[in-house]
């Protein structure tokens, strides 16, 4: 049983790397999108969103690294792009490691993206990872703070409209003050390097 879970993670593991580095979705071109940039330097702040398990303030986190992210579950490309990055540096923790990080998955797309539908697309990635939402306005005000933009496009295609997004994934240290911003595309050894510099300000 032992060996049939460990062959079941390598083949997971195997086939999520391949789907990162090889695997190009088929769209047109009204679907395609990349990263846009930051607004402005990012200056972090305490917020206060909701989650399937209820509401959750940055502060509640307090004593942990925290990576937050901003995008939607309809992502055609980058947030898949980004989460499976992430989960890939999440994996290499070890369990001490991975008890003191919790990773935010902000969307940018509350209108389609329920509270549930956002729990289940990111358990896709990692059990750890928790997607928050709230009004367009909370929403608006955490990602000023972050510097991170986003801005609803009309494909004209069957699949609706997709969301333009700033990408980056920010590090927040245990203190609750922002640590360090990634960009979109870092590789999971440096997301690593980046959680274990920000536990030592704790």
């Amino acid at each position: 049983m032992k060996k049939t879970l460990i062959a079941i993670i390598v083949i997971f593991t195997l086939l999520l790397v391949w789907a990162i580095v090889f695997w190009q979705p088929t769209a047109t071109k009204s679907d395609i999108h990349s990263p846009l940039g930051l607004a402005e330097a990012p200056r972090g702040g305490d917020f206060t969103l909701h989650s399937a398990n209820g509401p959750l303030s940055l502060h509640d986190l307090k004593g942990k690294v925290v990576l937050l992210y901003f995008g939607y579950t309809f992502c055609p490309d980058i947030c898949p792009t980004s989460l499976g990055f992430t989960s890939q540096a999440l994996a290499s923790l070890d369990k001490a490691e991975l008890d003191k990080v919790q990773m935010l998955f902000v969307t940018v797309d509350p209108e389609r993206d329920t509270l549930d539908k956002l729990k289940a697309y990111t358990a896709y990635f990692h059990p750890s990872i928790l997607g928050l939402s709230g009004t367009p306005e909370e929403i608006a005000r955490v990602a000023k703070s972050y510097g991170a933009v986003y801005a609803k496009q009309e494909t004209g295609s069957a699949g609706g409209y997709v969301v333009d997004h700033s990408a980056n994934t920010y590090v927040i240290a245990p203190d609750g003050g922002l640590f360090k911003s990634l960009d979109h595309g870092t590789p999971p050894a440096q997301v690593v390097e980046a959680i274990r510099a920000a536990m030592k300000k704790s």
